[in-house]
């Protein structure tokens, strides 16, 4: 895990376009940009809405993940594999997470900031994930997770914590 990014400022630069075919920034910038239009109202306001919803569907069968438009989601998120992403209406995403491919939220999950959620992970039912947590790959989460642990296994479980001995 990356120690330098903040769990409480977005870093609105892990969100950049680097490249024509880049799916994870795009689909994202359509849901942000979906968001701005709807805000604004009034009729260019609803007009450019319809246009991101658009490329919204676009990105998320290209990507096959399910990004709700109208979910709340913090600056920063990385989606550096964007393939089979699932993500509830009612999850909140906090600023400068990761979510690799095959992630679920099932439910109104909570994630804090600089949560990196592994590949496959399943996050299932109205759970809270503190700030700068580790979800390993393939991991079932079904209970609160304190912030700095590191999680693993089916059921998930607490392996280490930030600031333990074995961690430097």
């Amino acid at each position: 895990m990356d120690q330098d990014v903040s769990a409480q400022v977005p870093d609105w630069s892990r969100e950049t376009i680097s490249r024509i075919w880049d799916p994870g920034p795009k689909l994202i910038r359509a849901l942000r940009r979906y968001q701005a239009a709807r805000d604004r109202g009034g009729f260019t306001g609803k007009l450019t809405a319809k246009y991101w919803v658009a490329v919204h569907r676009f990105w998320s069968v290209i990507t096959q993940s399910e990004l709700h438009l109208n979910m709340q989601v913090d600056g920063g998120l990385r989606l550096p594999h964007p393939t089979g992403i699932v993500v509830h209406p009612q999850a909140v995403i906090g600023p400068n997470c990761m979510l690799m491919h095959q992630v679920t939220l099932s439910g109104a999950v909570r994630l804090g900031g600089h949560v990196d959620v592994g590949a496959g992970a399943k996050l299932l039912g109205q759970i809270t994930i503190g700030d700068d947590v580790e979800i390993g790959a393939n991991a079932v989460v079904t209970r609160d997770v304190p912030a700095g642990a590191v999680v693993v296994g089916i059921p998930a479980r607490v392996i280490r914590m930030k600031g333990d001995p074995a961690e430097e």
